[in-house]
């Protein structure tokens, strides 16, 4: 059997600095460089935090797998550029002056698990605005104070989420769905918005009562109006407006029930009026059946006279004859 060579010592010395070299290699973070004003690490993670920002750090290393750009002025996350980071697991973009984000945003993030959208210029969100992020564990949207409106499929395949915090916003209603959808929910926040407490936010006041040990601050989670309900917690009124929704008669209500009243009288002046007709129509065919049945006694009676006269005027002339 034929042995291979041993190394020599030039040979070991090579392969000791290879695998020190190996071992002390930067990330590929530091290998592709790091944007302007910001810090990369051999974490991964790239701070951008405080820069003064008005625009999304260009060229972020593809491995990035934390990107904190808080308290900058970025007005735009464009989604293009942002979706490169296919590895992203943590995104902190408070304290900016974002105005809009959409599903195209998030299109690529597959993997993130935090996302921190507070004190932004949020206005509303749309349907499947987080639907991209199937990994969404902890979700803060807080004082965003043109924030009104969340669409009740946002969070509809966030099934991973566990913290939702949409405290201190612009929120007067929330449509149940939007919470139910999320099994695995451990922690929500709802207060400091200027909730309605009316039959439109009836659910969701017997959802907050239901499940109260979720919520981060029930205790602040209370109605700014109605006057009659100002200042009371969503909790303590969600049984009232049960009962209060459900005995009064609404505009739709009434119209609803003048529309049936309509339809019935309609129905019966319609169903009165056919059996009328089939009435007189009747009464005329029965008469008729009767005038015909009368005609043909009549004229049964006349044949039955003559054929009996017949005979009688036959007997007559014969008698004669037998004298003979």
């Amino acid at each position: 059997m034929r042995l291979l060579p041993e190394p020599s010592a030039q040979s070991l010395r090579l392969i000791c600095l290879l695998i020190f070299v190996m071992g002390v290699a930067p990330s590929p973070v530091m290998t592709a460089g790091c944007p302007d004003r910001c810090v990369c690490d051999d974490q991964l993670v790239v701070q951008c935090s405080g820069q003064q920002l008005i625009d999304l750090p260009r060229e972020l290393p593809l491995a990035t797998r934390q990107l904190i750009i808080s308290n900058n002025r970025i007005k735009e996350l464009p989604a293009l550029q942002l979706n490169y980071l296919s590895d992203l697991v943590y995104l902190d973009c408070s304290n900016n002056s974002l105005t809009e984000i959409s599903e195209s945003t998030f299109g690529n993030l597959r993997k993130l698990a935090y996302l921190d959208l507070s004190f932004n210029n949020l206005a509303q969100i749309d349907d499947r605005t987080f639907g991209p992020l199937g990994s969404l564990v902890m979700l803060r949207m807080t004082d965003n104070p043109g924030l009104s409106e969340i669409h009740p499929d946002a969070f509809a395949e966030n099934a991973a989420l566990q913290v939702l915090d949409i405290s201190r916003n612009n929120l007067t209603s929330l449509n149940i769905s939007t919470l139910i959808a999320l099994p695995a929910l451990r922690s929500l926040g709802l207060s400091g918005n200027p909730w309605r407490c009316d039959c439109d936010t009836e659910d969701l006041c017997l959802w907050v009562q239901v499940e109260g040990f979720k919520f981060q601050d029930e205790v602040r989670t209370v109605c700014r109006g109605p006057s009659a309900l100002s200042g009371l917690r969503l909790a303590e009124v969600g049984m009232r407006l049960r009962m209060d929704c459900h005995q009064m008669l609404g505009y739709w209500d009434y119209l609803f029930f003048i529309g049936i009243g309509f339809v019935i009288f309609s129905a019966g002046t319609v169903s009165a009026w056919v059996m009328g007709v089939l009435m007189v129509l009747y009464e005329r065919y029965d008469k008729r059946k009767e005038d015909e049945n009368e005609d043909e006694n009549e004229e049964g009676g006349a044949g039955e006279g003559g054929h009996v006269g017949g005979n009688q005027g036959n007997g007559h002339l014969s008698k004669p004859a037998m004298e003979v």
